[in-house]
């Protein structure tokens, strides 16, 4: 196993970290700046005025309530983005976030460069990292158990011209789901999961994620074999480690060709430069006829 590594969401033209500090960050979406919480930045922010066109005021508890407070007009029903050849909908959510995650840009690249013929992507919110595979050239089944985040996935693969592609999409608990595909003797080349600390599926199933991820990732394991070319796992807003899954990894992919790896995802702010820590992740890789090798 190599050491822990970092990888990092660099600016690009409809997205940046602008700046970060005293516990929040400045971020541009297209046209419209943020500001939103963000308890790692500990440090002081580069700038002192942050003209942002709103900001997401958290509520008093510690499950994410709040609310947007906007000084100028924002589009409530989102506005168009691009991240390379994929086009897809930013927008104002009541949890904080904008549609997507950014910092999961190199996690798109570095999956495309490893060509998958036929991926899943497991909690796949609105889509994004889905259309990124499917632009690729990868048959893709996309699973989330909220209805509205895969009628986001579907809009958003038609605002990208990918209405046509060969995407299935799931509206199921990932759990469940999986140990399906496991009965039905599915294989795939490649696994992309991004799994809540907790959540519930569309018929109340209940998801905490220190009880049901090894038992997924085990599932998973059965989905791939010595011709797959990876799985992905990130980790968001838990007391845990990236060594904790990706020793977890190691042992239910031991018996595959490849290697494990793990480390942190973090964006780097365009102010000064300095990397913001989002998450966590542990990846099974098996590099043969691959594009890429970093």
């Amino acid at each position: 196993m190599r050491d822990l590594q970092t990888l990092v969401a660099e600016p690009w033209s409809d997205y940046g970290l602008v700046d970060s500090g005293h516990g929040r960050k400045l971020e541009r979406y297209g046209r419209f700046r943020f500001i939103r919480p963000e308890p790692q930045a500990m440090w002081a922010p580069a700038q002192a005025d942050w003209n942002a066109d709103a900001e997401f005021v958290p509520g008093s508890d510690e499950e994410g309530g709040g609310r947007w407070r906007f000084d100028r007009p924002v589009p409530r029903e989102g506005w168009p983005m691009r991240w390379e050849d994929v086009r897809f909908t930013a927008q104002c959510t009541p949890f904080r976030h904008l549609g997507f995650f950014p910092d999961m840009a190199p996690v798109w690249a570095w999956m495309r460069g490893m060509e998958p013929k036929s991926a899943m992507n497991l909690f796949g919110y609105t889509g994004v990292g889905t259309l990124a595979l499917a632009a690729a050239g990868a048959e893709v089944v996309h699973v989330d158990a909220s209805k509205k985040s895969v009628e986001g996935g579907r809009a958003n693969a038609a605002l990208a011209g990918m209405a046509d592609r060969p995407i299935r999409w799931i509206v199921d608990d990932a759990a469940k789901f999986t140990a399906r595909e496991v009965r039905r003797g599915r294989r795939y080349d490649g696994i992309i999961l991004d799994p809540p600390k907790f959540g519930r599926g569309p018929e109340g199933e209940v998801w905490r994620l220190e009880e049901k991820l090894a038992p997924l990732l085990a599932d998973c394991r059965c989905l791939l074999d010595a011709e797959s070319r990876f799985l992905f796992l990130t980790v968001y807003a838990v007391r845990m480690s990236a060594l904790s899954i990706g020793q977890l990894v190691r042992e239910l992919f031991a018996d595959l060709p490849g290697r494990v790896e793990m480390g942190e995802l973090a964006v780097r702010e365009e102010a000064r430069g300095l990397l913001l820590p989002t998450a966590i992740w542990a990846r099974w890789r098996n590099d043969v006829g691959s594009a890429i090798s970093s």
